[in-house]
């Protein structure tokens, strides 16, 4: 069994925010691999189903993000399950927005939602990195995090999302190569190895053939006098 955990904060104006892409993933991935309807347990929101072979839950922790391990390490428990089986999708700023990486271990770098995570279950869980790109200071990252993605992310955000549903099988048992080409191949599709070949060049069409009659500058005179030389 796995347990993908998606990181946001609860209610309706938080929904659209870049913070809250990890509850955009799974809310994706439930919606398009038919889970079971949400409810509410382990202080979150919990669905399950299958991806491919494994049976896998889906967690949104409504403890708001700086609490999110509390959620997490109570759903660990009760299932028995250990942080090798736990995989987080969260927003990340120092990925272009659009990109995704996948890592296991290492520290939280000041995200707050894997910063409670680490110290209610360590470091040894997995996770998926979805950009959101940085504003630029370190001064405006909170307001940044917490605002609504634009009109005009919302292209590669929905590509990304497809790309995470399609692969989510494959990230399911293990296979991150497979995971992360499926969703490379929604936010940088390859460009067909075939073209449409270019119309030969058309031969401009030959000169029309001389036509004694209008080529001829004689008077009628000097036609018939010619005749008889």
């Amino acid at each position: 069994m796995r347990l993908f955990v998606g990181l946001g904060n609860p209610e309706a104006q938080y929904a659209a925010n870049r913070h809250n892409i990890g509850f955009m993933a799974v809310d994706r991935i439930a919606g398009d691999h038919g889970f079971a309807p949400w409810r509410a347990k382990f202080q979150g929101q919990i669905t399950e189903g299958r991806l491919g072979r494994e049976k896998v839950l889906l967690l949104k922790p409504e403890t708001f993000m700086n609490r999110s391990g509390q959620s997490v390490g109570e759903a660990m428990r009760f299932y028995k399950l250990t942080p090798d089986d736990i995989t987080v999708f969260h927003d990340e700023l120092d990925l272009a927005p659009g990109k995704c990486r996948v890592k296991t271990g290492g520290g939280h770098a000041g995200h707050n939602g894997l910063r409670s995570i680490h110290g209610h279950i360590g470091d040894a869980y997995h996770r998926v990195r979805l950009g959101i790109g940085h504003p630029g200071h370190k001064d405006r990252v909170a307001a940044y995090v917490l605002s609504d993605f634009a009109k005009a992310d919302q292209q590669w955000l929905d590509d990304l999302l497809r790309g995470l549903s399609d692969g989510a099988a494959a990230l399911a048992e293990g296979d991150t190569a497979r995971f992360l080409n499926a969703v490379a191949l929604r936010t940088a599709p390859p460009r067909s190895s075939t073209s449409t070949p270019k119309p030969a060049p058309q031969k401009a069409p030959p000169a029309p053939a001389a036509d004694p009659a209008t080529d001829d500058t004689r008077s009628p005179l000097q036609r018939l006098a010619d005749k008889f030389r």
